[in-house]
C-alpha cells in the first residue's frame, strides 16, 4: 500500500478535526528548507541561484521545529539544497519523529548511503530520493554522471536495513510516455520502492534550463498516453487517483498551495515553494495576509502551465475526503 495505514488515518482524522472546528486553511505537509546549498547543479532547479552568503546558512533545529509545530501539520517534507549537508539533520528528523510527525527526508542520494547510520528504520520516517529517469536520463537531468547509480545503491541499501523509501520523478518535455512506463516500471518492480510520486516539471524563475518545462496540455497528454495500458493501477503511486484523474485532464482543481506551505531559511513563501511572492513569519500570517484567490490556473499568469502537486495535490485529497464513493475508490486502487 503506497501510504501506511497509520499515517492514513492520523491524516483523515487530522482532516476531519480542522472541518469540525470549521478552519477553512490548514496544512496537511510542510516543506521544509532547512538550508539552499546543494552538491548538484541540476539544470531545472532555482534553488541554488541564491546568493553566497545565504547559500552558507543554516537552519536551527529549535526554529525548525518551532514552524512546523506552529503550522500544526502532521507530515513534514525536509528538503533543500540538500539537507543532507546540513550538520543536524538526523537530530531534526528524530525530533519531529518524536512528535510523531511523519517526515520524508527529500535527497539526490549522493550522501545518503554514508549517512544511514545517523537514522533508524520508523514508521514516520521515509526517504524520498529524487529520480528523473533512468539512468542517462536522469543523469542527463542532474547534469552530472554516476549519480543514477549512487542513488540506486543508496536505495537498495535503505530497503536492506528496513527502511521506507519512496521516489520523486519530475517529468519534462525530454519524457515519453515510453521514459515514464519505463522508470516508474523499475522503480515499482525491480528496486520495489514502498511509493512513488511524480510531477510535470514547473518553470522555477531562476533555472537555468528555461526551455523544457511541461505545459498543461503537454502534461495531459504525456500522462494519458503513459497511464493509456492500465499501468497507473498497478504503480505503487504516492497520490489519490483523482490527482492523477487530474493528471490526465479527466478531472480539474483550484490551487491549494496553502496546503503544502514552504518554510526556509527567508520564512514562510508566499505562495508557495515555487513562487516567490515575498517571505512572511508566522504561517498564520501566510494564511490570512495572502490572496488566494489571486493565484492557479487562469487567475495569474505565471501559474497557467503549473499541475505541481503543491497546489493540486491537496486539492484531490480534500475532493477524495468529500465524497465516499473517492474514498473507497482510493482504498481500492491502494489496495
Amino acid at each position: 500500500m503506497p501510504v501506511p495505514v497509520r499515517q492514513s488515518y492520523r491524516v483523515g482524522s487530522y482532516i476531519l478535526r480542522q472541518r469540525l472546528a470549521r478552519r477553512q486553511r490548514f496544512p496537511l505537509i510542510v516543506e521544509l528548507e532547512p538550508l539552499f546549498q546543494c552538491n548538484l547543479e541540476c539544470a531545472g532547479c532555482g534553488k541554488i541561484q541564491h546568493p553566497e552568503a545565504l547559500l552558507r546558512q543554516r537552519m536551527s533545529v529549535e526554529r525548525a521545529i518551532g514552524a512546523v509545530e506552529e503550522s500544526g501539520a502532521p507530515m513534514v517534507s525536509i528538503a533543500g539544497g540538500e539537507p543532507l549537508i546540513h550538520p543536524e539533520i538526523d537530530r531534526m528528523a528524530a525530533e519531529f519523529i518524536r512528535r510523531r510527525k511523519f517526515v520524508y527526508l527529500c535527497t539526490n542520494a549522493i550522501l545518503m548511503e554514508k549517512k544511514l547510520d545517523l537514522f533508524k528504520p520508523s514508521p514516520y520516517f521515509a526517504w524520498t530520493v529524487h529520480i528523473d529517469g533512468l539512468r542517462e536520463r536522469h543523469d542527463e537531468s542532474v547534469c552530472r554522471d554516476g549519480v543514477f547509480e549512487k542513488a540506486i545503491a543508496a536505495i537498495a541499501e535503505a530497503k536492506r536495513r528496513g527502511f521506507r523509501v519512496t521516489t520523486n520523478t519530475t517529468f519534462f518535455t525530454q519524457d515519453s510516455p515510453e521514459t515514464v512506463r519505463s522508470v516508474l516500471d523499475y522503480l515499482n518492480d525491480e528496486l520495489k520502492v514502498d511509493a512513488m510520486m511524480i510531477s510535470p516539471a514547473y518553470a522555477y524563475e531562476k533555472a537555468p534550463d528555461q526551455e523544457h518545462f511541461l505545459g498543461v496540455t503537454q502534461t495531459r497528454e504525456l500522462f494519458r498516453e503513459a497511464f493509456a495500458d492500465g499501468r497507473r493501477r498497478r504503480w505503487r503511486l504516492n497520490h489519490t487517483p483523482l490527482f492523477l484523474d487530474f493528471l490526465e485532464g479527466k478531472a480539474d482543481f483550484s490551487c491549494t498551495a496553502w496546503a503544502i506551505p514552504s518554510y526556509s531559511l527567508l520564512g514562510w513563501q508566499r505562495p508557495c515553494y515555487l513562487m516567490s511572492d515575498g517571505y512572511l513569519k508566522t504561517y498564520r500570517e501566510l494564511v490570512e495576509q495572502t490572496d488566494w484567490e489571486a493565484y492557479g490556473r487562469g487567475r495569474d499568469p505565471r501559474c497557467e502551465n503549473c499541475m505541481a502537486h503543491c497546489g493540486y495535490e491537496p486539492s484531490a485529497v480534500f475532493a477524495t475526503s468529500r465524497s465516499p464513493r473517492q474514498a473507497v475508490r482510493a482504498m481500492r486502487e491502494a489496495a
